[in-house]
């Protein structure tokens, strides 16, 4: 089974999960806003998937100071998730981010 990770609000994230679904893939969707995901998963993406796992176009991270944007990724992952790249898809020993071609054609094909 997969897990997608994203905001329930983000289209991104409901475009993936459509695609998904619509393709016999079975989904389980995690919120990150109620679920955020602990400090140790979030190291285990950032081993995988590095510094894109951080999304520094968004809104919340226009709003943070120097101090902030200057702490570990983890901490600040941990403590913001919506910070994360949305979506953040983990199924066949594989993290990926994001619902690009890329993404599409592991999961879809």
């Amino acid at each position: 089974m997969l897990k997608l990770y994203g905001l329930k609000t983000c289209d991104t994230c409901r475009k993936a999960l459509k695609a998904l679904e619509a393709g016999g893939k079975p989904v389980e969707f995690i919120d990150v806003r109620k679920t955020p995901p602990s400090a140790e998963l979030l190291a285990q993406w950032l081993d995988q998937v590095g510094d894109k796992l951080l999304n520094t176009k968004s809104t919340t991270w226009r709003g943070l100071d120097q101090v902030d944007r200057d702490r570990p990724v983890v901490e600040l992952l941990a403590e913001q998730p919506t910070l994360i790249k949305r979506p953040v898809i983990e199924g066949a020993g594989k993290v990926t981010v994001g619902w690009t071609k890329e993404v599409q054609a592991i999961y879809l094909d």
